[in-house]
């Protein structure tokens, strides 16, 4: 990570491209997928997963970016595993260690399609991150698109499109996490959760490291 942090000590705002999933299961395991096709780390996935106990759990394909992501969520547990993610067309299949999930999208609402219907170059601005704050509170009640991240930090989150989720399969450490479930209660990495009804959100995720 000092690679990164050195680089960018007169840029301080490193920004992320690509996609978060959040879904909740029967069982009371939530899952929140993080796909980045763009980062400033490269290409890489990582997935964060609470426990019905309330154990949270990161696992991120290198120590760079597990060292990141932790620096910015809190977790109780880090594992550094390999992660792969594929997908074809509606259909996503995730690995990281002991979880194989498997989850299909559905079409796009009013809400997605007026997200797609915002310029890329906008959705990335943290002021427009801003300005939607309050419209993403009253409409996705806990999701937040802005706010204090880990270690001092500052996050800002660009919706740029929405999809429901509509099926899930799951196994983690050998145990079948049941069936497709509302993310309830919220999971607890950061200062808001992902939306309460499962979807995948194309994002632009902007994190301002503090001065050095």
């Amino acid at each position: 990570m000092s690679r990164i942090l050195g680089a960018t000590r007169q840029r301080s705002r490193l920004r992320f491209d690509g996609w978060i999933a959040g879904l909740g299961t029967s069982s009371g395991t939530r899952v929140v997928l993080g796909h980045w096709p763009r980062s400033p780390f490269g290409p890489f996935s990582d997935v964060m997963l609470e426990r019905a106990d309330g154990e949270r759990v990161l696992m991120a394909p290198t120590r760079e970016t597990a060292d990141f992501v932790s620096g910015t969520y809190v977790f109780d547990t880090v594992r550094v595993v390999p992660v792969q993610v594929s997908v074809d067309g509606h259909a996503w299949t995730v690995t990281a260690g002991s979880l194989a999930l498997r989850f299909t999208t559905g079409r796009r609402g009013l809400l997605g399609l007026l997200l797609c219907a915002v310029p890329g170059a906008l959705a990335r601005r943290p002021a427009w991150s801003a300005l939607t704050a309050f419209p993403a509170r009253a409409l996705l009640p806990g999701v937040r698109t802005r706010g204090s991240a880990g270690g001092g930090r500052r996050e800002w989150y660009g919706a740029r499109d929405l999809r429901p989720i509509r099926a899930m399969s799951a196994v983690f450490e050998g145990s079948d996490l049941g069936a497709l479930a509302p993310v309830d209660p919220p999971v607890r990495f950061g200062f808001g959760s992902v939306p309460r009804k499962p979807a995948l959100t194309q994002v632009t995720t902007t994190v301002e490291l503090v001065p050095e």
